[in-house]
């Protein structure tokens, strides 16, 4: 039992980084990055270990990345969450020193561009729930408040996204590409219907309880 454990811990961590990091080693073979100079490809990377990273955070909150404890796993979502901030700031950063006009109609949604908003959108979600989360103790959020607030936030930065991603046409290969943005959907869909359904386990024992 304890070698299939073993077994099965090494599994789903491989999984994840070959998740991670195929899309990556593939978009380094890609024959564009001929034209691109080195600050476009480091935002143009910085955007794919953000998709990465989302992939990262339902999972760790989730408590599906053994044998990480829930305290840890929630602590390391923290810091992750941290992570990310940083990447987007280096992706937006990169695309800014590269061509100004054209972040700044992004910035202002008035970009032509299909993908431009939804990554846009994406990013001040990110924001928002990073501040909100360095503020939580001083403003007082209960676990659920920090909930309600975080649940559609974190939906909006998943969605947006995977949506971004698959919109454009770039260094990312098209397989691996939907293949990473299918796994994050599916994570996050798979963690939210989970803690669901324990809360109302939760509820209704509370309410069993009261009862007796």
């Amino acid at each position: 039992m304890t070698g299939w454990r073993s077994a099965r811990v090494i599994l789903i961590w491989v999984a994840i980084a070959l998740a991670i990091g195929v899309p990556v080693a593939l978009a380094a073979t890609s024959e564009q990055l001929a034209w691109r100079g080195p600050v476009y490809i480091l935002a143009g990377f910085a955007g794919i270990v953000a998709l990465g990273l989302v992939l990262v955070q339902p999972l760790l909150i989730g408590g599906y990345l053994p044998p990480l404890s829930a305290y840890r796993g929630r602590r390391a979502h923290h810091w992750i969450g941290g992570a990310l901030v940083l990447a987007v700031v280096i992706h937006v950063a990169g695309l800014w020193i590269t061509s100004p006009p054209d972040m700044i109609d992004a910035l202002t949604y008035a970009s032509p561009t299909p993908f431009s908003p939804f990554g846009v959108t994406a990013m001040w979600a990110i924001f928002i729930v990073a501040l909100l989360a360095s503020l939580r103790r001083r403003l007082e959020l209960r676990p659920r408040t920090w909930r309600f607030i975080h649940m559609p936030l974190a939906i909006v930065i998943v969605v947006g996204s995977v949506v971004h991603c698959l919109l454009i046409e770039g260094t990312m290969e098209t397989m691996s590409k939907v293949a990473l943005c299918v796994l994050v959907l599916a994570a996050t869909a798979k963690v939210m219907i989970d803690l669901q359904v324990w809360r109302k386990r939760r509820t209704l024992r509370g309410e069993s309880g009261a009862r007796q």
